[in-house]
């Protein structure tokens, strides 16, 4: 995610992610690829990285055109069916998606505790990371899933991640900030501060 924002292109790969999502969740692959169809260009599929853009594209539907509303409701339905009929195969993809992304960020804290400077170059994947965790973490609450250790591996990253930011205003496209509660997303409203 940047400044830079298109409804279009997050529409497209919310179905074409969609689209994939069956054959996904049954496969071994934790990311996965989408290429070709509506799609132009290949993407990373991942469970978490679809229920971002689905949820945020619920949230600003009101922006959207008719066609692209059309679109976001197929990939609504691809989605709720692979949750429904693979319910198991979803569950496990989300825990281990999300515990791969947090494992992911110790790099990140890895780089910025060896020098502070290196923190701002490459905070925008982390805040991506950390925003589809939440996502994982919002679906795994509506599924009733608990998952101790991936709760406290989340209070450890945020604890660390504290650490090197300091409020800032949003990190993403102002288009997109009414889907992002700064309660529930405050890491896009920090980043490490500039020396």
């Amino acid at each position: 995610m940047s400044k830079n924002y298109s409804f279009e292109h997050d529409i497209k790969e919310a179905l074409a992610m969609a689209e994939a999502l069956g054959e996904y969740v049954r496969g071994q692959r934790l990311y996965g690829v989408v290429r070709g169809g509506r799609f132009s260009g290949a993407s990373s599929l991942t469970a978490g990285a679809l229920l971002m853009r689905l949820r945020r594209l619920h949230h600003l539907r009101e922006s959207l055109k008719d066609f692209q509303v059309k679109n976001l409701d197929k990939a609504l339905d691809y989605y709720e069916a692979v949750r429904d009929e693979w319910t198991l195969h979803y569950q496990g993809k989300l825990q281990q998606e999300a515990h791969s992304r947090l494992d992911a960020m110790r790099t990140f804290f890895y780089e910025c505790g060896d020098n502070i400077q290196n923190c701002i170059g490459i905070y925008k994947p982390e805040i991506l990371r950390r925003t589809i965790v939440q996502e994982i973490l919002f679906e795994l609450e509506a599924l009733e899933v608990q998952d101790s250790e991936l709760d406290i591996k989340v209070k450890g990253t945020d604890s660390r991640l504290r650490h090197y930011v300091e409020p800032a205003n949003f990190q993403w496209s102002e288009e997109i900030q009414p889907a992002y509660d700064e309660d529930d997303f405050w890491w896009l409203y920090h980043c490490p501060p500039k020396l």
